[in-house]
């Protein structure tokens, strides 16, 4: 008779290499997630207009999205550790120029328009770094980890990013309450150099392809005929970038703190915190019981509630209710998150992990700064609530489309 094994919910973090790439990563994601919440606020409170807030998101999507094709290329060819350690590096060099940028002495010498100005300039070079650095991460957990535990190691993954997310969102609201833009920015410094300082345990990652090995443009359409002939990856990035770029009601969340629910510092780090306590609810518990079927039509489900969630948080004019639908949608995008990381390991090909995962980078991270931008341009034509229940109609939709259109991404399971 034959036993099944037993899952074992810890297995990945039982390898010590993978430890120190989940400690490094969650206190590199906390300070980056801390830095991005602060800006959209500093930038509100410099400026005192939503469509400003947009074009943060606009100033680091257009270099993370122009370089993401040549940054998996590069990724493929390099050495990984070293890779990760410049790019991370260099996140907190732009970390310490803001920092700057925040102190009184600056305020006094520059005004508040050049500031503004100044701070869409350092995020335009973190999208640059973001290109490399982001799928560099996602291209070390299957060589660290054996491939049977593939599953589990992609769990605890967006499980650590989720974590370090809702830590820094929510801390960050206490932070500027308590300590100004100044001070938090210093945690947030003090942050990236801890991660930083786990990333040097690791040990280096060379690479399967040699340098010349292939010519640039070949390798990068390698890559991209890989992502569109593999249907369940391309419908489950393509679901997920129109759903986020539609639905990016977090990035007005400022503005409804602040004129919507009149709340102030501390009630906006937990709107911010919301959808991320949801997603690492749901993924504590998909790690100790992982879905075991039907996974193609949960992830379309989750993304249609998704939608639904943002329309009722716009119509929203209580903050408990407001906090609730975001949690709650965060919870269903911790589902359509831990089903498409999935996805993308377990059919991705060693060799080809750096520009997999630059696509994958394309579409899903930046669709939220595109989502950022697209909020930012819909408020000022339509105003923040109309704009907010347009992107929550508009996610519907797109779910409603796959649904019929992509039987496969509907019908398929792992």
């Amino acid at each position: 008779m034959i036993s099944r094994q037993k899952h074992d919910p810890f297995a990945a973090m039982r390898i010590p290499e993978y430890r120190h790439l989940m400690l490094g990563r969650f206190l590199f994601i906390m300070g980056l997630r801390m830095m991005g919440t602060l800006v959209g606020w500093w930038i509100y409170e410099l400026t005192n207009e939503p469509f400003a807030i947009g074009l943060i998101g606009l100033s680091e999507v257009i270099p993370a999205v122009s370089l993401s094709l040549y940054a998996g290329h590069v990724i493929d060819i390099s050495e990984k550790r070293k890779l990760l350690l410049k790019g991370v590096s260099l996140y907190l060099c732009c970390a310490l120029l803001l920092l700057g940028l925040s102190t009184r002495y600056t305020a006094s010498q520059i005004s508040n328009h050049w500031i503004a100005f100044s701070i869409y300039i350092i995020i335009f070079f973190t999208g640059i770094f973001r290109a490399f650095t982001g799928p560099t991460f996602g291209t070390m957990l299957a060589s660290i980890v054996p491939k049977n535990i593939l599953q589990n190691a992609t769990t605890w993954n967006q499980g650590i990013w989720l974590s370090a997310s809702v830590t820094g969102h929510a801390t960050v609201g206490f932070l500027i309450a308590g300590l100004g833009n100044t001070g938090s920015l210093a945690i947030i410094c003090l942050l990236v150099t801890l991660g930083l300082s786990f990333m040097y345990l690791l040990k280096p990652k060379p690479p399967l392809n040699e340098p010349g090995e292939k010519k640039t443009l070949d390798s990068v359409k390698e890559g991209l005929n890989f992502v569109f002939r593999t249907k369940e990856v391309l419908g489950a990035l393509s679901l997920d970038l129109f759903a986020v770029l539609f639905g990016g009601a977090v990035a007005m969340i400022p503005v409804f703190a602040k004129d919507v629910l009149k709340t102030g510092p501390i009630g906006f780090g937990w709107l911010n915190a919301a959808s991320d306590i949801g997603s690492i609810l749901i993924i504590i518990t998909l790690t100790i019981a992982p879905m075991r079927s039907g996974q193609g039509k949960k992830l379309l489900l989750a993304v249609g509630g998704f939608g639904l969630c943002i329309i009722i948080f716009a119509l929203s004019k209580i903050f408990w209710l407001s906090f609730a639908v975001l949690m709650l949608s965060g919870i269903l995008d911790g589902i359509s998150v831990v089903i498409r990381g999935t996805i993308l390991q377990l059919k991705t090909p060693d060799h080809m992990r750096g520009r997999v995962m630059s696509v994958n980078s394309m579409f899903i991270n930046s669709s939220n700064e595109l989502g950022q931008f697209e909020s930012g341009v819909a408020a000022k034509l339509m105003g923040v609530i109309p704009s907010v229940i347009f992107g929550g109609c508009m996610t519907l939709l797109v779910v409603t489309t796959t649904w019929f259109k992509a039987p496969s991404l509907r019908k398929m399971e792992y």
